[in-house]
């Protein structure tokens, strides 16, 4: 096997071979365990030429798959003529060398993987730099295990036997590049931590700005049709492609209900099953858009015959981001083409609101416009407004978002009795705090 370069991991063009371990606790959909693979794999520019799958209660400590079944991938990678093998798990240093030294061939894990796509397609400096965070936190404490240019480096002593931590690369000359690669690292992080501290910054402010807006933010599964409702609803003329991740960096445009009413549309990150935990954290400035979101639009490929598992996987992120108690409408997307409609009827039973849709051909678009009016407004309720004289653009706002009934001068202070949502009361209370609100 050639010396490999572990940051190199680009899998663009080359041919794959696919493994998945299958454990009790695997979360997958047993019938076909791989699809979601292969479709990152393609995703990721690689041509997908064989794949295999091995039940296991856990994970070879040394190879993650069985002996027996290694020599077997070796020897299938050599017929399909393989120049990578990914696997469906993720894996541990040791695990990926005794991997590469049984198969002569470069291995990938789940988290690399995706963490390619990423790379691949960031285009924006902050995707950018979210993107080399992650690789860096999954590099770092990997670093002792991961890079073989460490084991050319160790000549000196080399030994294996009791007392040698690690085996070889761990000691000597090579010890001491663990040491300096490991300090690079670290300030890379610190680097990178800093930066994107300071977008977060500018995001804050962003929505801030934005407060007294009602937003709302598509997310969902990746490729389940985001990009194109956004599209649709907006006129907008965003990237649009059949590939997992198409889609890595926020997009906010307005979306014009009718009436008079517009919100403000975001189009976020997809997910994926077992997303990286690291990846989410540093992409948590681009997925701010959904945690600051007022509704929540959860797209779902109601023609995908994994719809069921895809919507299980995108809540259990949209939870870990802390917004699983968001109001939310469920987009049954695709209806255009969906052949079997029982995974969308499943989806409909669990799901508090949903709506049947096309985002390619725009049917139900104007049942969405309905159903996101009726939220934005919420319960509307008869006030009692007070104000200052002077403050126009407060009594402005007033009478743009509510429906006046009376107006009284008392001195230097305007009194207004309105009706108006608690959506827009809400809004109008936190963003002017000369506000008084007298009677709700």
């Amino acid at each position: 096997m050639n010396e490999l370069t572990r940051e190199d991991l680009s899998v663009a063009r080359e041919r794959a071979l696919l493994v998945g371990i299958l454990l009790p606790d695997s979360n997958v959909d047993f019938s076909n365990p791989l699809a979601e693979l292969g479709a990152l794999a393609q995703s990721a520019g690689a041509e997908v030429v064989d794949a295999l799958v091995q039940r296991r209660m856990t994970l070879h400590p040394g190879l993650g798959v069985g002996t027996g079944k290694a020599e077997e991938i070796r020897q299938r990678a050599d017929a399909n003529e393989a120049s990578v093998v990914m696997f469906d798990n993720d894996l541990s240093p040791r695990q990926i060398r005794g991997l590469e030294k049984t198969i002569q061939r470069k291995i990938l894990d789940r988290s690399e993987l995706i963490l390619d796509i990423f790379a691949s397609r960031a285009r924006t400096h902050e995707a950018k730099l979210q993107v080399e965070l992650a690789q860096l936190e999954y590099t770092a404490p990997r670093l002792r295990g991961m890079w073989t240019h460490l084991e050319r480096i160790a000549g000196v002593g080399g030994g294996t036997g009791a007392g040698v931590v690690g085996g070889i690369g761990t000691r000597g000359p090579g010890e001491r590049q663990i040491e300096i690669d490991r300090r690079i690292v670290r300030k890379r992080i610190v680097q990178l931590e800093g930066e994107i501290e300071k977008i977060d910054a500018r995001k804050i402010r962003e929505q801030q700005a934005r407060k007294d807006e009602f937003t709302v933010s598509l997310v969902g599964y990746t490729n389940s049709g985001k990009t194109t409702l956004l599209n649709t609803l907006t006129g907008t003329q965003q990237f649009v492609e059949d590939m997992l991740f198409a889609t890595l960096d926020t997009k906010t445009v307005r979306w014009p209900l009718g009436d008079g009413a517009t919100v403000l549309l975001s189009d976020t990150v997809g997910f994926v099953r077992d997303l990286p935990h690291r990846l989410v954290a540093s992409f948590r400035a681009t997925l701010e858009e959904t945690i600051h979101a007022d509704l929540l639009l959860h797209m779902v490929d109601a023609a995908s015959p994994f719809a069921v598992h895809q919507y299980d996987s995108a809540n259990a992120v949209i939870a870990e981001l802390g917004c699983g108690d968001y109001p939310t409408i469920t987009l049954l997307n695709k209806m255009d083409i969906a052949q079997d409609l029982s995974m969308a009827k499943i989806i409909e039973h669990r799901a508090p609101q949903t709506l049947r849709l096309s985002a390619r051909t725009g049917e139900g678009s104007t049942e969405l416009a309905e159903l996101v009016r009726t939220a934005m407004k919420g319960g509307v309720v008869e006030a009692t407004l007070s104000v200052p004289g002077g403050t126009g653009k407060v009594i402005a706002e007033i009478e743009r978002r509510a429906l006046v009934l009376r107006r009284r001068y008392v001195d230097s202070i305007v009194e207004f009795d309105v009706k108006i949502s608690e959506t827009q009361l809400s809004q109008l209370s936190g963003r002017y705090p000369e506000l008084k609100l007298l009677n709700p």
